[in-house]
């Protein structure tokens, strides 16, 4: 994409899948809730965006309820379910091809920072990035577009020069309220239908096409 210097990642469903954790810690957030346990995919929704919202949208969870589920669910998720994710495969290379032709990379993702920088250590992710931008644990800037004008504001970018890559309309819709285009890759947990309703400035399959997008 021309005159792009700066490129922001969101990290579940871009970078890493994070299916087995994420869903592993909402099943534990039911039973202790004391619901009835959802089969895996249809908990797939809650992969992305804030869950606080989800927890309300999806299970109609009172806020306070909300609250006392995302306890729950980080009673599992930070300690076991962080690592109980698969970096996807080749996004190492693709990384350090992008690094290495000058582009400028940070991650923007709606998880809460702490919690993103373990997991992007622990899969030695965490070099390819200059900075890492997310949430609070407190559950402070969660929605994308807080994020990424976090990001922005923290670290000097220009949003004529950033792009947003991001797998759920979230990212697409965040970047939009900042000024930015987002690339939407497919390999991820949004539908191409998702990620064309909210206004993708592009699509990629796979990281090489994301590559070469980026690149171009």
């Amino acid at each position: 994409m021309e005159h792009i210097k700066n490129v922001l990642f969101d990290l579940d469903g871009t970078l890493t899948d994070p299916a087995e954790g994420i869903t592993n810690a909402l099943m534990h957030a039911q039973r202790r809730l004391g619901m009835a346990v959802s089969p895996r995919e249809a908990l797939y929704v809650f992969i992305g965006p804030p869950l606080i919202e989800t927890f309300m949208s999806e299970w109609g969870l009172t806020r306070a309820e909300a609250d006392q589920a995302l306890l729950y669910y980080r009673e599992h998720f930070s300690v076991k379910g962080l690592f109980e994710n698969v970096p996807y495969p080749g996004i190492g290379a693709c990384l350090g091809s992008l690094k290495a032709a000058g582009l400028r990379l940070f991650v923007a993702t709606s998880k809460p920072e702490p919690l993103s920088l373990r997991i992007l250590e622990h899969f030695d992710l965490l070099p390819y990035f200059e900075a890492v931008a997310g949430s609070t644990m407190d559950e402070q800037r969660t929605k994308k577009g807080e994020v990424i004008a976090y990001a922005l504001d923290t670290y000097h970018l220009d949003p004529s020069e950033t792009v947003m890559v991001g797998d759920r309309k979230h990212d697409v819709l965040g970047a939009a309220e900042n000024g930015l285009p987002c690339i939407g890759v497919l390999y991820g947990y949004g539908s191409r239908a998702e990620l064309v309703e909210a206004g993708a400035a592009a699509l990629a399959a796979d990281l090489g096409e994301l590559s070469a997008l980026l690149k171009s």
